[in-house]
């Protein structure tokens, strides 16, 4: 048995510009009932789950790809936590938070996770599926979780005797509401007298003297942090707290977050750079579903079963199969499917200065077929590397020797047009042929997007744009700057899969800067290190063996790395454990198997 989920778009359904094939060509419409109708309130589709017998047509003819359905099995009706309105986003489960423990939620965007935060820290009342009845409150969720650890924690939080601190994904909404420096910010909420221990521990000393709209995104993520941590509270919330920030400061917010287990608080963090979810987690929920439809969160797994089963897309505790294809690591260090070793471009020692900064680099090459991965602390050069390579800064000293054509996707993004998607890719494709192209556009998944204008996408759907522009020029060198920033641990790794297997069929070259390691250990063949002294100077190596850079950049993070034996991708030893030690004494800190 089955029940019905219907979902509609209500961003992408135009009924003014479609000739409202999904009501003409429904069947159960041409049987006489009303399955689906024009809701002349809103303008939009209306779709009837009751009458819906399931048939995905409406699906087919959408011209828009506006709808959705999906049949879900009968017994997770009666777990139905929240919906936000007909034909809406609906959630199932809740997980289960953990005293003196760090719970990660991980899953795709839009399958629920910032609406689980929102319950559990009582911001949102959830309705139990009951949409149209407003008078659901906090004794109805208490009563229909009896029994149950979250009984008790709900009678908590409808008594206000629990303290929650939320560090929210959206940090820059900050910047509306509070106006003055980052010290007055951290201050403000201390309610533990640790303002100066998180200002050191987190690299903020010169950051907070300034007001928060003039300090960088990765400053403002940590400077959030530090305010949630700053508070007496049961509970703290994380969302997608490495944004912005290089692996060194994730690896100090993971560190300083696990303080907070230690001291017996509970911690739930919502995360996508599975390396930090490694190495900060005690447990796992996953949450799994179809994107902005809906999402179901499993019930609690370790650390390592929890990734694992997400990379799986198989849930073996509930026979469930939420993907029809698993994600799986090779175990190589390096790729050596160079097309005859052509080299595509050398560059010589590059140097520039500007008032308060240096930065040089190593001569290098890059081969056909060859992806280099650049990592490396924030203000170090990275980026201005990149855009020496690319020619769209020019060099003190070092001269390119060799021109090619290169295709550049910058750091920051804008969306400040009003054009469609489809004909932006339209207008940027240069001499792509069509397989090319529908290699491109499927992998990023995009046709959803076709018809929704670049000014209203999130950040991972604006990233996997961009990417794709990139790719869809005729060009011998494709320059990635941070192409996983806004994206889900699924879109990371597909993206780094087509892109390894697309540079290497086609004879392109790559160069890639991230601060993701998973994804620079899965794309990458070489890799240049970038060290030094962020915003005074910074060094750039010559690209070396992926084995060698690795090891030498996780001697500097003071962290160790082991394949998992299942899935074969790169794991982060806990701080201290056994392997760690070993690891660590032996000097081999990538990988012993």
């Amino acid at each position: 048995m089955t029940h019905r989920v219907a979902v509609l778009d209500k961003d992408l359904c135009q009924p003014k510009k479609c000739g409202l094939e999904c009501i003409k060509y429904c069947p159960v419409n041409k049987s006489g009932s009303d399955c689906i109708l024009l809701n002349n309130d809103i303008k939009k589709a209306q779709i009837d789950e009751n009458l819906c017998n399931g048939c995905g047509i409406c699906v087919k003819v959408c011209p828009f790809d506006a709808i959705t359905i999906v049949n879900l099995a009968n017994e997770l009706s009666s777990h139905k936590i929240h919906q936000y309105g007909q034909n809406s986003f609906r959630l199932y489960k809740l997980p289960t938070l953990k005293k003196g423990s760090v719970v990660g939620l991980l899953g795709r965007n839009g399958t629920g996770k910032s609406t689980v935060i929102n319950i559990l820290s009582g911001k949102l009342v959830p309705n139990l599926g009951n949409y149209n009845n407003e008078e659901v409150g906090w004794q109805d969720v208490i009563k229909y979780y009896k029994g149950t650890e979250l009984k008790t924690y709900f009678e908590k939080i409808q008594e206000k005797q629990v303290k929650v601190s939320i560090k929210p994904q959206q940090v820059y909404n900050l910047l509306k509401t509070f106006n003055g420096t980052g010290k007055e910010l951290i201050e403000k909420y201390d309610e533990r007298g640790i303002s100066n221990y998180l200002i050191n521990k987190l690299d903020l000393k010169k950051s907070v003297e300034f007001n928060v709209d003039k300090i960088s995104g990765g400053e403002l993520q940590r400077l959030v942090i530090a305010a949630s941590m700053a508070k007496d509270a049961d509970f703290y919330f994380f969302d997608e707290p490495s944004s912005y920030n290089d692996i060194y400061q994730r690896t100090k917010i993971s560190r300083i977050i696990r303080e907070l287990a230690v001291a017996g608080k509970s911690i739930m963090i919502v995360e996508h750079d599975v390396t930090l979810l490694d190495y900060i987690s005690d447990y796992i929920d996953v949450i799994y579903g179809e994107p902005g439809s809906y999402g179901i969160v499993s019930g609690t797994l370790s650390t390592k079963v929890g990734v694992n089963v997400f990379l799986d897309g198989y849930l073996p505790n509930e026979n469930v199969r939420f993907r029809d294809r698993k994600f799986v690591f090779e175990q190589t260090l390096t790729s050596n499917e160079f097309h005859n070793d052509e080299i595509v471009m050398e560059y010589p020692n590059l140097t520039k200065k500007y008032k308060n900064f240096s930065v040089n680099v190593e001569k290098g090459q890059i081969r056909r077929g060859e992806i280099i991965g650049i990592i490396g602390a924030n203000a170090l050069g990275k980026t201005t590397m990149l855009r020496m390579i690319t020619g769209k800064i020019k060099p003190d000293h070092g001269e390119m020797n060799k021109k090619i054509s290169i295709a550049y996707k910058p750091q920051y993004l804008t969306n400040d047009v009003d054009i469609d998607v489809i004909t932006l890719l339209e207008k940027i494709n240069r001499g792509v042929d069509d397989i090319e192209e529908k290699q491109i556009l499927e992998s990023l998944r995009l046709k959803k997007l076709y018809n929704k204008s670049i000014k209203n996408l999130s950040g991972g759907e604006l990233q996997k744009v961009a990417i794709a522009i990139t790719i869809l020029q005729k060009t011998d060198l494709f320059a990635l700057d941070e192409p996983s920033a806004f994206l889900d641990i699924e879109d990371r790794i597909t993206i780094s899969k087509f892109l390894q297997k697309f540079v290497k069929d086609y004879g392109k070259s790559a160069i890639i800067i991230d601060h993701d390691l998973q994804l620079i250990d899965l794309i990458s063949d070489s890799i240049i290190i970038f060290d030094g002294i962020p915003n005074v100077v910074g060094h750039g190596t010559i690209p070396l063996t992926k084995n060698g850079a690795m090891n030498r950049f996780l001697k500097l993070l003071d962290i160790s790395f082991r394949r998992d034996e299942k899935s074969k991708r790169p794991r982060v030893n806990k701080p201290n454990s056994r392997l760690d030690k070993q690891q660590k004494k032996c000097g081999n800190l990538y990988y012993t198997n």
